[in-house]
């Protein structure tokens, strides 16, 4: 006899867990309980039948896997949050009893959680903790550009300020950057670390305000944990880059606002102590005083070694390399294969798309971002200055005679006689040059860029979907390709006419008879004409029955494609009809939206040669 089941206790109602449920198992409150999921990775699941999951009930709620809830049991964050609610309660009675002292000892002793174990266990490996610092990375650089206020402390905003700017520190280094692009929303870059494609969102340096509908509470969980994660991705990628983390700050230049200027590399040389032998270390007891004078020393001699670099460049990595011993194979003796190790990598030479802009040196006009394209410039080896108006750090003035580059985004106006000569040296560009030319992987021509002149499209290098409306496709060779169609179709249209004389107007009447077909009146015009024209009668009723089998087998086959897409929404679930229509929709409005694009681009292109012509 096989095991009974209980209703409610066995299936979809065992495997899953409302909500509510789950906030009574854990004895938390629902803020608690929104941040444990957040922290852990865990999400509401969509059971098969929500009435058998929730018990005969179909009220709408939220399911979980008993499994996960049961996983967050055994949380040490959710026993600190619990002993956080109880210092809550025990400094608010403190302060109303005026107990100040006992109210300071509490908030001495006020209890911490930390968040390393929950990085380690939700990223196994360093790569799956660099595929995933894309989101990080875009909520540190959007609080880095947010006003501080009740709800975000300064720290916090400092916090992710320095993090954006170890962040680019390590691009620039490494010179990993690869695609930009100017959107409405901000400024998007991708980099490429370790085999990785990092794409994040800078937002502009507007004033920015928090929107009250927003739940910073939510976004602030989620910061929490990239914080962490960011420290421990760029502590590795610092450590592997042969340099210091933190990077020290200047607070001298960082007060002048001198921004990623305001940090400085350090290179670590550290020397490799002999370990212990086996045989002092077996039967010794190492005691807790040894251990923490051991790491003192450590320490002490790290800080000895650590030399500062202020203008670290590919060639400054330490010559130190790990020894790999080469064994023989035992099938091949003779071949053996040396192993590359990160120094001998970072030694090789660099491509020249990532040196794109070392033989230049710019200087930016007020009016340009001087974060943005400082980042761009330097991430790509050229060397760039501007004036004191836009912050501290510049390495040379605007007088400089090794300037080849000025970025301005100005109209023109009536230059002094000092300017124009200075023109003569310098080329005026405007800041599209500096993006185009970085996806573009090559120095461009400077002239369609020049200041004044109407820019060319700045396209998204993220690759857009197949069949969209590219602006740039043969711009000025719209009218040749009109011209050229148009004598295509004159002469298609003088060779008709001489078949049409050579083969005596019988094609002609036979395709007036299939169009004929279903209008009495075309018919008897179509019959007349045919008899002007010496057909016989007999032939034309057999093309006008051909032309009506033919007209009638397209209808049935249009009936019958149509009967079966029906059907095939018949079969589909309600969810998937919807989507299917709105994916059917919006493939309409794309074409909608490029044939309208197109009609403009051909209308502009004859208005322009009509100009031309007159």
């Amino acid at each position: 006899m096989g095991r009974l089941r209980q209703k409610g206790k066995a299936g979809a109602a065992k495997a899953y867990i409302t909500r509510t449920s789950a906030i009574k198992k854990l004895q938390c409150s629902l803020a608690d309980f929104r941040r444990l999921c957040i922290l852990k990775g865990i999400f509401p699941r969509e059971p098969r039948s929500r009435k058998k999951a929730n018990k005969g009930s179909s009220a709408p709620t939220s399911f979980y896997y008993t499994k996960d809830i049961a996983y967050l049991a055994h949380e040490p964050v959710l026993r600190k949050l619990r002993e956080h609610k109880a210092f809550a309660k025990k400094l608010s009675r403190a302060l109303g009893r005026g107990e100040w002292s006992s109210a300071k000892t509490l908030e001495d002793n006020k209890p911490v959680y930390k968040l390393d174990h929950i990085i380690k266990e939700r990223y196994p490996t360093f790569i799956d903790a660099l595929r995933d610092i894309d989101d990080a990375l875009c909520m540190a650089f959007l609080f880095a550009s947010l006003p501080s206020n009740s709800r975000l402390p300064p720290e916090l905003i400092e916090n992710c300020t320095r993090l954006a700017s170890e962040w680019q520190l390590y691009i620039m280094h490494t010179r990993c950057l690869r695609k930009v692009f100017l959107s409405i929303k901000g400024v998007y870059y991708q980099a490429e670390v370790m085999d990785q494609s990092i794409t994040w969102l800078v937002p502009y340096q507007f004033t920015q305000s928090i929107p009250p509908d927003v739940d910073v509470r939510v976004m602030l969980t989620f910061l929490e944990l990239y914080q962490t994660l960011l420290g421990f991705v760029f502590f590795k990628l610092y450590a592997d880059a042969g340099f210091a983390y933190p990077p020290p700050l200047d607070t001298q230049k960082d007060e002048g606002a001198a921004g990623v200027g305001a940090f400085s590399l350090q290179t670590v040389m550290r020397s490799v102590q002999a370990a212990p032998s086996k045989s002092e270390t077996i039967g010794k007891k190492v005691s807790g005083k040894e251990v923490r004078q051991t790491i003192k020393s450590i320490d002490a001699s790290t800080d000895q070694d650590m030399e500062v670099d202020p203008s670290p460049t590919q060639d400054t990595v330490a010559d130190i390399e790990e020894e790999f011993v080469v064994h023989p194979s035992s099938t091949d003796p003779q071949s053996s294969a040396a192993l590359p190790t990160l120094h001998s990598l970072f030694a090789l030479p660099q491509t020249a798309q990532t040196s794109l802009f070392s033989p230049y040196t710019f200087w930016l006009s007020r009016e340009t971002s001087r974060p943005v394209f400082e980042f761009l410039v330097r991430s790509f080896g050229g060397r760039i200055g501007w004036p004191a108006s836009s912050g501290g750090g510049s390495a040379f003035g605007e007088d400089d005679e090794s300037i080849t580059h000025v970025i301005i985004d100005r109209p023109l106006i009536e230059m002094t006689p000092e300017e124009r000569q200075r023109r003569t040296r310098r080329k005026y560009v405007q800041p599209q040059w500096i993006v185009d030319c970085i996806n573009a992987g090559k120095i461009l021509l400077e002239e369609p860029y020049a200041q004044g002149k109407t820019l060319p499209p700045h396209l998204s290098p993220f690759g857009e979907r197949a069949g969209a409306y590219d602006p740039t496709e043969a711009v000025p060779d719209v009218a040749e390709a009109e011209s050229e169609a148009e004598s295509e179709e004159e002469e298609a249209v003088i060779q008709a006419e001489e078949e049409e004389e050579e083969e005596e107007g019988k094609q002609a009447l036979r395709a007036a008879a299939d169009v004929a077909a279903d209008d009495a009146g075309a018919l008897r015009a179509a019959e007349l004409a045919a008899e002007a024209a010496g057909v016989d009668y007999d032939a034309f009723e057999k093309e006008v029955s051909k032309s009506r089998k033919k007209a009638k087998k397209v209808a049935v086959e249009d009936k019958d494609a149509d009967a079966e897409q029906d059907m095939n929404k018949m079969l589909m679930s309600n969810k998937q009809r919807k989507l299917y229509e709105r994916i059917k929709h919006s493939q309409g409005k794309r074409n909608t939206e490029r044939t309208k694009l197109e009609e403009r681009k051909k209308n502009l292109v004859k208005q322009k040669k009509c100009e031309a012509k007159a």
